[in-house]
Protein backbone atom coordinates (compact mmCIF):
# COMPACT_ATOMS: atom_id res chain seq x y z
CA UNK A 1 0.00 0.00 0.00
CA UNK A 2 3.10 2.54 1.04
CA UNK A 3 4.22 2.44 -2.44
CA UNK A 4 0.72 3.26 -3.98
CA UNK A 5 0.67 6.10 -1.69
CA UNK A 6 4.03 7.31 -1.96
CA UNK A 7 3.38 7.42 -6.03
CA UNK A 8 -0.19 8.93 -5.60
CA UNK A 9 1.57 11.74 -3.11
CA UNK A 10 4.53 12.40 -5.99
CA UNK A 11 2.03 12.45 -9.02
CA UNK A 12 -0.05 15.16 -6.13
CA UNK A 13 2.99 17.33 -5.84
CA UNK A 14 4.13 17.08 -9.48
CA UNK A 15 1.51 16.91 -11.53
CA UNK A 16 1.72 14.76 -14.69
CA UNK A 17 4.66 12.83 -14.59
CA UNK A 18 6.43 9.82 -17.03
CA UNK A 19 7.84 6.56 -15.07
CA UNK A 20 11.13 7.41 -15.60
CA UNK A 21 10.83 11.03 -14.05
CA UNK A 22 9.29 9.31 -11.08
CA UNK A 23 11.82 6.64 -10.61
CA UNK A 24 14.05 9.47 -10.41
CA UNK A 25 12.19 11.84 -8.03
CA UNK A 26 12.42 8.18 -5.78
CA UNK A 27 16.27 8.15 -6.40
CA UNK A 28 16.39 11.83 -4.85
CA UNK A 29 14.37 11.91 -2.07
CA UNK A 30 11.90 9.36 -1.17
CA UNK A 31 14.09 6.45 -1.04
CA UNK A 32 14.96 7.82 2.33
CA UNK A 33 12.27 7.03 3.81
CA UNK A 34 10.54 4.41 1.13
CA UNK A 35 12.75 2.94 -1.16
CA UNK A 36 11.68 1.33 -4.72
CA UNK A 37 13.08 -0.18 -7.27
CA UNK A 38 12.53 0.79 -11.02
CA UNK A 39 10.82 -2.65 -11.42
CA UNK A 40 8.46 -1.93 -8.22
CA UNK A 41 7.33 1.13 -9.44
CA UNK A 42 6.38 0.95 -13.29
CA UNK A 43 3.65 -2.36 -12.48
CA UNK A 44 2.19 0.05 -9.44
CA UNK A 45 1.73 3.11 -11.82
CA UNK A 46 -0.29 0.27 -13.88
CA UNK A 47 -2.18 -0.83 -11.29
CA UNK A 48 -2.97 2.55 -10.32
CA UNK A 49 -3.88 3.59 -13.53
CA UNK A 50 -6.16 0.20 -13.70
CA UNK A 51 -7.95 0.95 -10.57
CA UNK A 52 -8.94 4.63 -11.88
CA UNK A 53 -6.47 6.63 -9.45
CA UNK A 54 -4.43 7.68 -12.42
CA UNK A 55 -4.59 8.45 -16.29
CA UNK A 56 -2.17 7.65 -18.59
CA UNK A 57 -1.08 8.85 -22.03
CA UNK A 58 1.83 8.84 -24.62
CA UNK A 59 3.97 11.56 -25.23
CA UNK A 60 6.13 12.61 -27.72
CA UNK A 61 7.49 10.14 -30.55
CA UNK A 62 9.50 7.34 -28.11
CA UNK A 63 6.18 6.85 -26.49
CA UNK A 64 7.15 8.10 -23.16
CA UNK A 65 4.06 8.06 -20.84
CA UNK A 66 3.19 10.23 -19.09
CA UNK A 67 0.95 9.52 -15.58
CA UNK A 68 -1.61 12.12 -14.16
CA UNK A 69 -3.70 11.53 -10.76
CA UNK A 70 -7.31 11.56 -11.25
CA UNK A 71 -9.73 12.94 -9.02
CA UNK A 72 -10.43 9.19 -7.85
CA UNK A 73 -6.62 8.81 -7.01
CA UNK A 74 -6.48 12.12 -5.52
CA UNK A 75 -9.48 11.32 -3.36
CA UNK A 76 -7.99 8.05 -2.32
CA UNK A 77 -4.54 9.80 -1.44
CA UNK A 78 -6.92 12.33 0.78
CA UNK A 79 -8.51 9.48 2.74
CA UNK A 80 -5.62 7.86 3.20
CA UNK A 81 -4.08 10.62 4.71
CA UNK A 82 -6.58 11.38 6.91
CA UNK A 83 -7.73 8.00 8.35
CA UNK A 84 -4.61 5.86 8.10
CA UNK A 85 -2.92 5.28 11.60
CA UNK A 86 0.71 3.39 9.65
CA UNK A 87 2.39 1.75 12.05
CA UNK A 88 5.06 3.83 13.47
CA UNK A 89 7.69 0.32 13.03
CA UNK A 90 10.35 0.86 10.60
CA UNK A 91 12.04 -2.04 9.28
CA UNK A 92 15.54 -1.32 9.27
CA UNK A 93 18.72 -3.63 8.22
CA UNK A 94 20.87 -0.64 9.20
CA UNK A 95 19.17 0.05 12.62
CA UNK A 96 19.03 -3.42 13.25
CA UNK A 97 23.04 -4.12 12.74
CA UNK A 98 23.12 -0.44 15.19
CA UNK A 99 21.24 -2.38 17.91
CA UNK A 100 23.37 -5.41 17.72
CA UNK A 101 26.71 -4.00 17.37
CA UNK A 102 26.62 -3.55 21.32
CA UNK A 103 26.51 -7.44 21.75
CA UNK A 104 30.39 -7.45 20.00
CA UNK A 105 33.55 -6.85 22.67
CA UNK A 106 33.77 -3.43 23.10
CA UNK A 107 36.98 -2.87 21.16
CA UNK A 108 34.68 -3.85 18.43
CA UNK A 109 31.63 -2.15 18.74
CA UNK A 110 33.33 1.25 19.89
CA UNK A 111 35.29 1.91 16.30
CA UNK A 112 32.30 0.23 14.00
CA UNK A 113 29.32 2.38 16.26
CA UNK A 114 31.60 5.52 15.26
CA UNK A 115 32.16 4.63 11.90
CA UNK A 116 28.45 4.68 11.75
CA UNK A 117 27.88 7.97 13.31
CA UNK A 118 30.63 9.51 11.01
CA UNK A 119 28.12 7.57 8.11
CA UNK A 120 25.11 8.79 9.07
CA UNK A 121 26.38 12.74 9.89
CA UNK A 122 27.93 12.55 6.32
CA UNK A 123 24.41 11.45 4.85
CA UNK A 124 23.29 14.30 6.93
CA UNK A 125 25.14 16.89 5.40
CA UNK A 126 24.45 15.66 1.62
CA UNK A 127 20.86 15.55 2.25
CA UNK A 128 21.28 19.14 4.23
CA UNK A 129 22.62 20.25 1.17
CA UNK A 130 19.70 18.66 -1.08
CA UNK A 131 17.15 19.96 1.27
CA UNK A 132 18.89 23.49 1.25
CA UNK A 133 18.61 23.38 -2.98
CA UNK A 134 15.09 23.15 -2.89
CA UNK A 135 12.56 25.68 -2.37
CA UNK A 136 11.78 27.49 0.79
CA UNK A 137 9.24 25.75 2.67
CA UNK A 138 7.12 28.83 2.83
CA UNK A 139 6.65 28.31 -1.08
CA UNK A 140 4.58 26.35 -3.23
CA UNK A 141 6.21 23.15 -3.99
CA UNK A 142 7.61 22.53 -0.91
CA UNK A 143 6.81 18.81 -0.09
CA UNK A 144 10.44 18.16 -1.16
CA UNK A 145 11.58 19.98 1.07
CA UNK A 146 10.30 18.71 3.90
CA UNK A 147 11.05 15.19 2.77
CA UNK A 148 14.45 16.25 2.81
CA UNK A 149 14.41 18.17 5.79
CA UNK A 150 12.72 14.63 7.51
CA UNK A 151 15.95 12.41 6.69
CA UNK A 152 18.33 15.11 8.01
CA UNK A 153 16.64 15.27 11.06
CA UNK A 154 16.59 11.64 11.08
CA UNK A 155 20.43 10.98 9.72
CA UNK A 156 21.30 13.18 12.69
CA UNK A 157 19.62 11.10 15.34
CA UNK A 158 20.66 8.16 14.31
CA UNK A 159 24.27 9.64 13.97
CA UNK A 160 23.74 11.40 17.98
CA UNK A 161 22.65 7.60 19.11
CA UNK A 162 25.55 5.91 17.73
CA UNK A 163 27.76 8.24 19.42
CA UNK A 164 26.19 8.18 22.61
CA UNK A 165 26.23 4.46 22.70
CA UNK A 166 29.71 4.29 21.41
CA UNK A 167 30.35 7.15 24.35
CA UNK A 168 28.50 4.71 26.76
CA UNK A 169 30.00 1.43 25.89
CA UNK A 170 33.82 3.09 26.25
CA UNK A 171 32.60 4.34 29.91
CA UNK A 172 31.52 0.95 31.12
CA UNK A 173 33.39 -0.96 33.42
CA UNK A 174 35.06 -4.41 31.25
CA UNK A 175 32.50 -6.36 33.39
CA UNK A 176 29.71 -4.59 32.54
CA UNK A 177 29.50 -6.03 28.98
CA UNK A 178 27.67 -9.34 29.71
CA UNK A 179 26.61 -9.57 25.57
CA UNK A 180 22.83 -8.91 26.73
CA UNK A 181 20.61 -7.43 24.08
Amino acid sequence: MSLRIALLGMLAAGGPTSGYDLAKKFDGSLSHVWPARHSQIYPELAKLAADGHATVRDEGSRGRKLYELTPAGRDFLDEWLRSADPAPKVRSESSLRLFLLPLLPPEVAVPLLRAEASRYAEQARVLAAERDARQPPDTPGRNGWYAADLGVRNFTAIRDWATATADHIEALPRSGMDGKV
